[in-house]
């Protein structure tokens, strides 16, 4: 229905005219931020991401957490039946290495960050935290620039005496690696074991029955974007096993029985079931990998078994577990999760809800009761792995973009890291759906994406599978796959490929004919068939360097899965309002255009640092010859934001990064297509809005969690989101941003609600549509938003009339209390959802009247 909006002050009336409304504002009192009232909703999948590290606590036996390689921590007290975030507010980064829980407090628990399975997209971590109240508050307690952690130990006599294992920086040299120890809580460290810049200390454990004696592993590893660097020769000190017997003051390199040569990562494992016993994944060059046993302390060691299955892709995995009751039974989390009960000698693969394995804890007083780390989340068994809790109850998943579709509601598409499909969920959850895994839905490929929905015909998804373009058909689940250059990735040095196709090669529909799809190697590819057949647009459009094109993984395990594979296109965007003008850039750094669809090329790189990876192109709907770009480095060691703007089709570029934070990567930007020069950028930590074509940066967090923002998309008025490590995100209604960044502080106004729909609400959602957790539902309610400037104020009361100026309903901010006496005050009207917070506020309507007085229930109809 048409409606009319009065805002009133005591006062007086101040009046405006919209489209469709008259307005008037009353002042009220002092509170808030511009942007406080925007709210994003969180649209899942519940699905599980990867988890990297497990704990539990011996003491409260349903109490478990949970540490995610991008969705922080998490924690259970009913077995994993719900999981809760415990680290939103506190952490800087999302990144999780290690948890540890002291065990005769489990209020203290202790948290590394950094993950330390260093694929090329790890997230950095930001030094170690301590809760006090079991995670219910947090403290930073220092160690910031270690980079990535690979374990934490609480000293079992005093709960302030802590090791950190610092893996370091994962893509430069730095002196902050070692391990650590405090004495008091974290309040100082000190570096007990340092090796070398390039090696860091990835595992530390302790004597069960003397914590005197500590063990510890060090690891040479350094990430490129072109290779993983995992080993050097143990003979210079560049890895192996250390041993303490006083606490950590001296240390002595552990040799015998060991491997002689390389040595990669390392990781140790001992039990209370046998003090004497430690045991050690070691990876080395064939046959010399794989489980080493001593059980004299770690003196002399003994090469149990070189299974492949237990020391595969060890930069990745690597990690032992060993029960605590049994020396004799043992677990390699790794792909997949492998069990010996024969000390090692032979291996059986365990049944568990993902492949992909990384960590495990067994209650020392009950062994069947257990929690696992994998890529698909965190699992409880009660019986030993023979059964697990759900992974359909943490919303951690890792998606690398999102596009949408032009249904009602609209879905959102990415690919769905770990995870073996590309996915794609509802904005609003379909009428009929009774509980949320029915909300996630298959759209082809595989976990790296993209997929991309047809235009006029949501029904067909292009998607990829690293290098393998597909067209699938949600009606019957079936899809075409089609490999470009007629080569799977997997395992090809990329020197000998006529194609490089990324793991994640870009895919992008023209938006003057859904037709025609692009899709990028190092040159961009045209298909008009819906992928049947390909023409090649492009010369090379990469920097193409010959010392890049490697194959990856050195120097004893070679990785090649297309994850690093260098000098190929990243992006790829036609301009909206130029047929025929395309932008590309690539993760080694060019961008290029075209004018003519494809005929000629033109470089046309801003000058900036070389090698960065132009994670987005991003040409104005706007304005021809705009454009933006991306380019993250941090995989260079070089953090800072860089985003470019030209005006001119590339001939000169500016940096427009004033306002974001010098350490926060940027990895995508966009330009609405509703008000030019509204700007919204995703970094590595957070979100930041500009209204003035990049000048200028505000933060735009609002209540997103802390995680790489790997895409932006503007929908219909609304913004979707896609998380490194919490799934999906949309906001509703962003169209009063552009207005309210640019007001002068001294003006007041409303803003045209957009087009609200009403859905059927889907079952088991209360009436008010409230739901609680993932996926967030929108409220079925209008928003209406309204800007205060700064001042003193006393109230403000919002009227909503009908067409004919007939009364409907009103709020205040300050409504009397429910009685009789009352009944008849225009302030009669009980809401806490009507603000006057200096900025822009946003109320919602639920649509509903107010009705008339009933006697019995002492309160109007409504």
């Amino acid at each position: 229905m048409k409606i009319k909006i009065l805002l009133l002050l005591i006062a007086g009336i101040i009046s405006f005219t919209t489209f469709f409304s008259r307005v008037a504002i009353a002042t009220g009192v002092n509170v808030g931020g511009k942007y406080e009232s925007y709210e994003f909703r969180n649209v899942g999948p519940t699905r599980g991401g990867r988890v990297t590290t497990v704990t539990g606590t011996v003491s409260e036996m349903g109490t478990f957490y949970l540490g995610a390689s991008g969705g922080g921590v998490w924690k259970t007290y009913d077995y994993g039946t719900t999981w809760n975030n415990v680290s939103d507010g506190y952490f800087s980064t999302p990144s999780i290495g290690d948890i540890a829980v002291a065990q005769n407090d489990a209020n203290i628990v202790y948290v590394g960050t950094g993950s330390d399975g260093l694929r090329s997209n790890v997230i950095v971590g930001k030094g170690v935290y301590r809760s006090i109240d079991g995670g219910e508050t947090w403290n930073h307690i220092g160690l910031e620039k270690t980079g990535q952690i690979g374990a934490v130990e609480i000293d079992p006599r005093s709960n302030d005496t802590v090791y950190v294992a610092a893996i370091g920086n994962a893509f430069a040299p730095n002196e902050d690696r070692g391990l650590y120890k405090t004495t008091d809580g974290g309040e100082n460290w000190n570096k007990v074991l340092f090796i070398s810049k390039t090696v860091g200390i990835v595992d530390v454990e302790m004597h069960p029955s003397n914590p005197n004696i500590v063990y510890a592993s060090a690891w040479k590893t350094e990430r490129k974007p072109w290779t993983i660097i995992s080993g050097g020769e143990i003979g210079s000190g560049e890895g192996g096993i250390y041993k303490s017997i006083d606490a950590g003051k001296t240390w002595k390199k552990i040799n015998e029985g060991l491997p002689t040569g390389l040595v990669g990562k390392i990781d140790l494992a001992v039990t209370p079931a046998n003090s004497s016993v430690i045991g050690a994944i070691v990876e080395a060059p064939s046959p010399d990998g794989g489980l080493y046993w001593s059980e004299d302390q770690g003196n002399n060691w003994t090469h149990i078994s070189n299974d492949s299955g237990v020391q595969n892709r060890p930069f990745y995995y690597t990690n032992l577990d060993i029960d605590p009751t049994n020396e004799n039974i043992i677990f390699s989390n790794a792909n997949p999760l492998r069990k010996s009960i024969d000390g090692g000698k032979s291996w059986t693969s365990m049944s568990v809800p993902h492949g992909d394995n990384h960590d495990m804890w067994q209650n020392p007083n009950n062994p069947d009761l257990l929690i696992q780390a994998n890529d698909g989340g965190a699992n409880v068994s009660f019986n030993g792995g023979k059964t697990w809790s759900t992974q359909f109850n943490q919303p951690t998943t890792e998606v690398y973009q999102v596009e949408v579709d032009d249904q009602h509601p609209y879905w959102l598409y990415a690919g769905m890291q770990d995870n073996g499909s590309t996915i794609s969920v509802p904005s609003n959850a379909p009428w009929g759906t009774q509980h949320t895994n029915a909300y996630i839905q298959y759209a082809g490929g595989c976990e790296t994406g993209p997929a991309v929905p047809k235009p006029g015909n949501h029904n067909i998804v292009y998607s990829d599978c690293k290098g393998r373009f597909g067209t699938y058909d949600k009606r019957t689940g079936t899809e075409r796959a089609y490999y470009v250059g007629a080569t799977n990735i997997y395992g090809h040095n990329p020197a000998d490929l006529k194609y490089r196709f990324q793991r994640v090669a870009p895919i992008h529909i023209s938006p003057h004919d859904a037709d025609v799809v692009y899709h990028g190697s190092q040159y961009l590819h045209r298909t008009v068939d819906d992928g049947v057949t390909w023409e090649q647009i492009s010369p090379d459009l990469t920097a193409n360097e010959a010392d890049k094109q490697v194959i990856s993984g050195s120097p004893i395990t070679r990785d090649i899965t297309g994850e690093e594979y260098y000098s190929v296109i990243y992006s790829i965007q036609e301009s909206r309002i130029e047929k025929g003008v395309i932008w590309t850039g690539s993760n080694d750094g060019p961008v290029f255009l075209t004018k003519d669809n494809g005929n000629t090329w033109k470089n046309v790189t801003p000058r900036m640092p070389a090698g960065g990876r132009v994670d987005s192109v991003a040409p104005s709907p706007h304005t021809p010859g705009k454009a933006f770009i991306t380019v993250l480095r941090y995989q260079f060691d070089d953090w800072k934001p860089y985003i470019y703007r030209t005006e001119n089709y590339g001939s000169s570029w500016k940096l427009i990064t004033n306002g974001i934070p010098q350490d926060f990567p940027v990895r995508v930007v966009r330009e609405s297509p509703d008000h030019e020069g509204l700007l919204i950028a995703g970094t590595e930590f957070g979100m930041f809005v500009s209204v003035n074509d990049g000048e200028t940066w505000e933060i735009f967090q609002q209540n997103l969690p802390i995680t790489p923002i790997t895409d932006v998309k503007f929908i219909r008025g609304d913004l979707a989101v896609s998380t490194m490590g919490r799934g999906f995100w949309v906001l509703d209604n962003i169209q009063s941003v552009a207005s309210a960044g640019r007001f002068d502080g001294d003006s007041v106004s409303v803003f045209k609600p957009a087009n609200t729909f009403r859905y059927r609400r889907p079952r088991g959602v209360p009436r008010d549509g409230t739901s609680d957790g993932v996926p967030d539902l929108p409220k079925p309610t209008v928003s209406i938003d309204y800007f205060i400037p700064k001042g003193e104020y006393e109230s403000i009361r919002l009227e909503i009339l009908d067409a004919q100026n007939d009364f409907v309903t009103a709020y205040v901010n300050n409504g009397l209390s429910a009685n009789e006496d009352n009944k008849d005050s225009p302030n009669y009207i009980l809401t806490d959802n009507l603000h006057m917070r200096a900025g822009l506020n946003r109320f919602r309507w639920d649509m509903s009247r107010l009705g008339p007085w009933n006697a019995n229930l002492k309160r109007r109809y409504s």
